[in-house]
């Protein structure tokens, strides 16, 4: 079988994205799959390394790098947030979707960006799921943000939003879109021919009959019993807590969350190295590491790549599988 073609971009420039794709290939595991290409600033990206950066090269298997030299070296600095950090982020990211659409790689891994340099650059998103799902033309409701670490996997019925919000966000339709979108990444991506999937509650002990809220009983529960008319049978809603639980015990599949916290706690609890970010819904598979840019470590050589290196693993492992499909 071809090695699968995987494209990396760097991220936030002044995080640590540079640091951890450098050591992340230095994996000769990884290589027996794959081939990958660097989308960034190659100025940067030897920066980052540091003093290492010579031993790290004899280590790292060849890998092509599409040098975008956009980020300015005066006054560069690691951990600092600037307009034109953002910018080249986002430079990034459009070079990849480019790659994407030409067929010119069967995967996408994407380092950590900052909201906030992004949005200094004046790119309006929530992140870089929202942004897929813009230049791709996919409707927010039908791109799945799915987690998952060595012990749980968790899909989210709602993204990056103010949890005040979330109340009003959910719907019946969103809320199936996401179990139906579940189900199809657990067949597709995961090879799991018959997935079993329990569905959270929103509310305290699932709203208790209504007495805590309303959302299970007009919402969720409709859901749930309009998708399984589709795929079978789903537990829930449940209480998080049980559901997680039980889902640590192997007895479901996946969990689909109603809001992000919901999901991220139990998964960065049971096992933070080992998480990794997964886009469904868009025309290839794209993963990302589950940690945000690190300004506070950036530049000093320490960063940890364990959620990286998964974030590499899941996505050549998906995008084998969905050959295979």
């Amino acid at each position: 079988m071809n090695k699968v073609r995987v494209g990396i971009t760097m991220g936030e420039p002044a995080g640590i994205g540079p640091e951890i794709i450098a050591k992340s290939l230095g994996v000769a595991q990884l290589h027996k799959l794959a081939q990958f290409c660097v989308i960034g600033d190659k100025w940067v990206f030897n920066k980052a390394q540091g003093e290492k950066r010579k031993a790290q090269d004899e280590k790292r298997k060849a890998q092509s790098f599409i040098d975008l030299k956009n980020v300015p070296h005066r006054n560069f600095c690691f951990g600092k947030i600037k307009p034109e950090y953002g910018k080249a982020a986002m430079d990034y990211l459009k070079i990849a979707v480019d790659l994407i659409k030409k067929r010119q790689i069967d995967c996408l891994v994407t380092a950590p960006i900052s909201k906030e340099s992004i949005n200094a650059a004046g790119f309006k998103y929530s992140g870089q799921t929202e942004f897929f799902a813009q230049v791709f033309g996919k409707k927010k409701e039908d791109i799945l943000m799915f987690l998952l670490n060595k012990y749980l996997k968790i899909s989210l019925a709602s993204r990056h939003l103010p949890l005040c919000n979330v109340g009003s966000y959910l719907n019946k339709n969103l809320v199936y879109k996401a179990i139906i979108a579940t189900f199809k990444t657990l067949k597709l991506y995961f090879a799991i021919a018959q997935p079993r999937i329990c569905v959270c509650a929103l509310n305290p002990h699932a709203g208790e009959a209504g007495l805590l809220g309303k959302e299970e009983i007009e919402i969720i529960k409709p859901a749930i019993k309009k998708a399984a008319q589709r795929i079978g049978e789903i537990i829930g809603p449940l209480p998080a807590d049980t559901a997680f639980s039980l889902a640590r015990q192997k007895r479901f599949d996946a969990v689909v969350a109603m809001y992000h916290d919901q999901a991220l706690v139990p998964l960065k609890i049971t096992d933070f190295a080992s998480g990794v970010n997964l886009t469904f819904g868009l025309d290839v598979v794209r993963t990302s590491p589950l940690h945000g840019t690190a300004f506070d470590i950036a530049g000093a050589n320490i960063a940890r790549t364990d959620s990286f290196v998964s974030a590499l693993k899941t996505a050549i492992q998906c995008t084998l599988n969905q050959k295979r499909d």
